[in-house]
This record gives C-alpha cells, sequence and structure tokens, in this order.
C-alpha cells in the first residue's frame, strides 16, 4: 500500500527535515516498517495499512509541533512517537515562535492590549513613543494569523516621506529608492519567518510590503493589513488606506505623533482619523506610552529628555 501525505504549507521544510534531514531520518527509524520518500511538501510512505497508519499520526504530531513553535528536534520527535509531550513552560502572552523557536511575546501592558484587542476588532490603532513594540507586535499577530489561515496574506505599507533626508538622488530603480522607508518592516518579518519561507511568501504575493501610495484603487479581503508611521500620511492618503478594508480583513494602523515629518504646509491624518473614528464598534485604540518602551534601557530616557525640552519650549512660546 502507498499513501502520499502533504505538509501544512505553514511549514518550514528546512526547519521539519532538519539539518542534512535528520529529523525525517529519525521519524524514519522510529517506524522500520515503512518506507518514507520525502520531497518538498510530500511524503510518499509504503507499507501496510496499519504501520501507514501509525507513521501518519506520529508524522501529523511532529508537523503540529513545528508549525506552532517553529523548531523540531530528534529528541522531540523520538518523545511525541511514544506519547511524550515536549517540555516546555510558556510565558504569559505568548504571540508566536519565532525562528528557531524563538518566543515572541506581547512584552508590554499596552502590547497585551493590542493582542487582546486584535481578537474582537477589525481596525486598531496604535499610537505611541519609539521603541514601545506597536510594529513588531503588530506584524507577530499578522504573522499568527497567517499560520493560523484565519487570513490568505499580509500586507504591510508605509507612507515614503523622508525624516530629514532625501533619497531621491540616490541610484537604482524605484524599488531601491523605496527599499529603505520599507527595512524595519523586513526586519521584524526576519525575526518570526526563516528565510526561505519569507523569501517564498514574498515571491507568491502572500506577504507584500509596498509604500502607501500603492494602496490606492485596492480591495484588500482576507488579510491583516498594516500601515507603520502613519503620523506621515495626510488626512486624504490615511481616508484612502482605511477605506481599502475588505471582508475578513483587519487593519493595524501605528504611529508616533510626536515625529511627524509632513511638511510643514500638510497635516497629519492620524489624530485626526482617531479623533473622528475612536467611538465606533468594531475600532480599538490603544495609546502606548514611555512605560511600554522595550528598546535599550537609554531610548526611554532619550524620549524623555526631547518630551521635557519640548515642554519647555512650548512654555516659553506661551
Amino acid at each position: 500500500m502507498e499513501t502520499i501525505f502533504t505538509l501544512n504549507e505553514a511549514l518550514d521544510t528546512a526547519t521539519f527535515y532538519g539539518v542534512n534531514n535528520k529529523n525525517i531520518q529519525c521519524l524514519k527509524d522510529q517506524h522500520p516498517d515503512v518506507r518514507v520518500v520525502a520531497r518538498g511538501y510530500q511524503i510518499k510512505v509504503t507499507g501496510s495499512e496499519q504501520a501507514i497508519s501509525r507513521f501518519e499520526t506520529n508524522l501529523h504530531k511532529c508537523e503540529q509541533l513545528c508549525v506552532r513553535t517553529n523548531a523540531l528536534t530528534e529528541t522531540d520527535i523520538i518523545g511525541l512517537v511514544h506519547g511524550e509531550q515536549p517540555f516546555s513552560v510558556l510565558p504569559d502572552h505568548l504571540i508566536l515562535h519565532g525562528v528557531n523557536g524563538k518566543m515572541i511575546t506581547a512584552r508590554s501592558l499596552n502590547q497585551r492590549q493590542l493582542a487582546d484587542d486584535f481578537e474582537d476588532n477589525d481596525l486598531l490603532f496604535a499610537i505611541g513613543p519609539a521603541g514601545s513594540g506597536k510594529t513588531y507586535t503588530a506584524i507577530a499577530l499578522a504573522v499568527r494569523a497567517l499560520r493560523e489561515r484565519r487570513v490568505k496574506k499580509i500586507i504591510l505599507s508605509r507612507p515614503a516621506v523622508e525624516a530629514g533626508e532625501k533619497l531621491g538622488f540616490l541610484p537604482g530603480d524605484v524599488k531601491d529608492k523605496i527599499d529603505p522607508y520599507l527595512q524595519p518592516l523586513y526586519d521584524a518579518l526576519q525575526d518570526m519567518l526563516p528565510v526561505a519561507k519569507l523569501n517564498e511568501y514574498m515571491d507568491r504575493g502572500i506577504i507584500q510590503i509596498a509604500p502607501l501610495a500603492f494602496m490606492r484603487g485596492r480591495t484588500l479581503s482576507d488579510a491583516v493589513v498594516i500601515l507603520d508611521e502613519a503620523q506621515n500620511a495626510t488626512t486624504a492618503q490615511l481616508k484612502m488606506f482605511l477605506t481599502r478594508l475588505g471582508v475578513n480583513s483587519k487593519m493595524i494602523v501605528t504611529g508616533d505623533l510626536t515625529q511627524i515629518d509632513l511638511p510643514a504646509s500638510q497635516t497629519s491624518g492620524l489624530k485626526d482619523a482617531v479623533d473622528r473614528l475612536a467611538d465606533i464598534k468594531g475600532i480599538s485604540v490603544v495609546r502606548f506610552n514611555d512605560k511600554d518602551i522595550v528598546r535599550h534601557p537609554l531610548v526611554k530616557h532619550i524620549v524623555d529628555a526631547y518630551k521635557r525640552s519640548e515642554i519647555k519650549q512650548q512654555e516659553v512660546v506661551s
């Protein structure tokens, strides 16, 4: 008897099979009464009906563990085959396991609030200072939703506004000029998805990263859509973006109202949008603060110092 099993598409095959295919060899060794040929997401198994059934049960146990934790070892496989549960003590507010099983958690009260509100709302605003984990938490929630097959794609966007620098004269095509704006989004994704899996998702359009201007005219369905640095979107741009929300989609809009890089002649649309929409059911506003800063300890002091300076300047003007 011969059966072909197809692995979960959310699985990273390199992690599942292991270095030099050690993991799949270990699984084979635990089932000497079947013949196994594995290639990509397809595993062909030959043997008796009873032997294949036993192999299938243990294959799915290993598959589920690898999808959930993004890691798999020979010790895990042997334990699962013999009916043991992998030992793990998970922290509260775990969002997902990233590359090499790294636990990505909501590390502050407002990060936890964002994670909780994500379950019950389709549009979320996350507003607060640099380093408070707004974008990182939002992307983690999006990757988890994709991994759990609640959505079919992730769309990440930023306004292409220079922070006091001019990139127009840099060499390269449009993508080369735009990528510097989007690098923080790539950095977060690389923490959560193995490089090969991330490249596959991007090649297939399952994960899309694009400037805000590229969103016009689209309807974004079956997706988690994230707009980062939304303080640099004008009122018209933000309205355009928010009205892209499609069926079975969620949006997270992040921004810091103290870091607006728009020309003086333009008004940020972020505060305006929050003021207009905050009381609508299905929309959540999470306001991050200095206590949420989870970067280097100095970042909090830097933010505080600039805030004190700005308050003094306002007092002098008034």
